[in-house]
């Protein structure tokens, strides 16, 4: 999904046929704006044409990196660690499931970094 980079507003993929080429475009529908974006047809279940980009686990599932870790700018609650029993974590929570099913909640203890979870 991309945006209009004037007005903001989502833009919705349009179809423009000439001399027998398909040319798709994202359109503003507010203030026109208009990005070329594909020369062939896009994905449907009938063609089976979808181009599968290679992305690691790790870049669709970051939750808290080393480097956010650093800034200690996280919330922090009291919660027994259960590695090393220190008594302060830090907390964050996820929509790991579908979106009506309740939030994952993370903690991260304050001593020995150890990291667990507790679904809602």
């Amino acid at each position: 999904m991309e945006f209009c980079p004037s007005c903001q507003m989502r833009l919705v993929l349009k179809q423009e046929t000439s001399n027998d080429e398909k040319d798709f475009s994202l359109v503003c529908l507010k203030c026109g704006y208009k990005k070329q974006v594909l020369k062939e047809e896009p994905f449907t279940p009938k063609m089976g044409n979808y181009k599968n980009d290679e992305i690691s686990e790790q870049k669709l599932i970051t939750v808290i990196n080393e480097e956010h870790m650093k800034l200690r700018t996280m919330p922090v609650t009291k919660i027994e660690c259960p590695k090393c029993n220190n008594k302060v974590a830090y907390w964050w929570m996820v929509q790991t499931r579908s979106a009506d099913e309740s939030s994952t909640q993370f903690f991260r203890c304050t001593k020995c970094n150890h990291t667990w979870r507790k679904s809602a």
